[in-house]
């Protein structure tokens, strides 16, 4: 039989776990981004999934995005303020289940640390808007050795324009 004690003592301790460094989310919307959106203009803007991502911090399904197989030229932009945000020729299949690039447009994204579920990780967000876009790991490819790892649904693909031959 459990002790009152221990059931107590271990119920209050994972409750204080909340508090500390490991398990806070990396909160790039605190910072002051050149779009500002109140919670519910995002809301009518965006569709729940993609809100729960951009300005929740949450994380899609992985293999649960077409963008995994968009192998066109073109560029990927932020699917909340419409800023460019990586190029095709960066884009890799990385196997994880989310999109992957090697790089970033110039001045197109920034990080803050992300330390929740019990891990040190760098959070991706817009530079423009402050969307949270996914992480950034270094397990890629050359160039760089950097995999940004992105959620899908913060993403929107622009199609190059067709060149004259």
């Amino acid at each position: 039989m459990i002790d009152r004690r221990l059931l107590l003592s271990t119920a209050a301790g994972l409750a204080a776990m909340r508090w500390l460094p490991f398990s806070s989310k990396a909160h790039a919307a605190e910072k002051t981004f050149e779009v500002q959106k109140t919670p519910e203009e995002w809301k009518r803007q965006l569709t729940p999934a993609q809100y729960h991502i951009l300005r929740e911090e949450g994380t899609e399904p992985a293999f649960s995005s077409p963008l995994n197989n968009e192998h066109r030229k073109g560029t990927f932009a932020c699917a909340g303020c419409d800023q460019a945000l990586f190029a095709s020729e960066t884009k890799f299949d990385s196997g994880t289940g989310w999109p992957s690039f090697y790089d970033h447009l110039p001045n197109a994204v920034g990080t803050t640390t992300d330390r929740s579920y019990f891990m040190v990780r760098t959070a991706v967000h817009c530079s423009r808007c402050g969307g949270h876009l996914g992480h950034v790991f270094n397990d890629g490819p050359k160039p760089t050795g950097l995999r940004y790892c992105m959620d899908g649904l913060a993403l929107n693909f622009k199609p190059a324009a067709p060149s004259a031959s």
